[in-house]
C-alpha cells in the first residue's frame, strides 16, 4: 500500500506543492512548526532515511538546499531548520523549518493552524525563490 507521501506526490491528496524534479517532491507540512515548514521526499519510497543510498542521499539533500535558500529568501528567517525524524510516516522525508531561534522548533507545531490563504500565500512565495 502506497504511503501517504506517496499518494500526495501521485495527486491523489491535495498537497501545497514547493518545488518537484524527477527523484524529489518538495510541500508544506499541514502539522506546521512555523509557517513555511516544508517536508522534501524521494519519489521513491524507502521507509527509512538512511536506507537510501549514498548517491540518492546526496541529491535529497541538495534538491533540500535548494528548497532551504528558497524558504530562508520568502520567510526571510535567520536559518532553516532541517531535522529527519522519520517515525511519524513510514517513507524517508527531511523537515525544512524556518527558525529565527531554537525555541522555533522546541515546542512542536504552531498552537494555531495557518489557515488555507496563508499555507497558498507562503507556498507560491517559496516556490517563487526555486532557483
Amino acid at each position: 500500500m502506497a504511503t501517504i507521501f506517496s499518494r500526495i506526490i501521485a495527486g491523489e491528496i491535495p498537497s501545497y506543492r514547493i518545488a518537484e524534479d524527477e527523484e524529489h517532491y518538495a510541500f508544506l507540512d499541514i502539522n506546521p512548526y512555523q509557517l513555511g515548514h516544508t517536508l522534501v521526499v524521494p519519489k521513491r519510497e524507502v521507509d527509512y532515511y538512511y536506507d537510501l543510498t549514498d548517491e540518492e542521499l546526496a541529491r535529497l539533500m541538495a534538491f533540500s538546499k535548494r528548497v532551504a535558500r528558497a524558504i530562508q529568501e520568502a520567510t526571510h528567517c535567520r536559518k532553516v531548520a532541517t531535522l529527519v525524524l522519520g517515525l511519524e510516516v513510514p517513507h524517508a522525508h527531511v523537515h525544512l523549518i524556518p527558525i529565527n531561534s531554537e525555541g522555533d522548533v522546541a515546542h512542536g507545531p504552531l498552537a494555531t493552524k495557518p489557515t488555507d490563504e496563508e499555507m497558498a500565500r507562503i507556498a507560491s512565495e517559496i516556490a517563487s525563490c526555486i532557483k
